[in-house]
């Protein structure tokens, strides 16, 4: 079963926190990683691109999925 993941925490004193970094890097062509799947217990990141692209395969057998696409939106605002 896929345990969903908020794609943001919000700390004691309701500073909003990522769990992805810039320095988080999509394994498939080295952008920045807005998505997190856990396989195997091995974590696999993606640009949202990606993570789109194999999030029907992924999703049937990660245990985790943790998305942070949102943020791109936020972004261009």
């Amino acid at each position: 079963m896929t345990q969903l993941t908020s794609e943001r925490d919000t700390t004691t004193d309701g500073a909003v926190e990522f769990r992805l970094t810039a320095a988080d890097r999509c394994d498939s062509c080295g952008a920045q990683a807005y998505i997190s799947a856990q396989v195997n217990g091995s974590e696999l990141l993606f640009c949202a691109h990606h993570g789109r692209k194999y999030e029907e395969k992924l999703r049937s057998i990660a245990t985790e999925w943790h998305d942070e696409s949102s943020r791109l939106l936020e972004a261009t605002n």
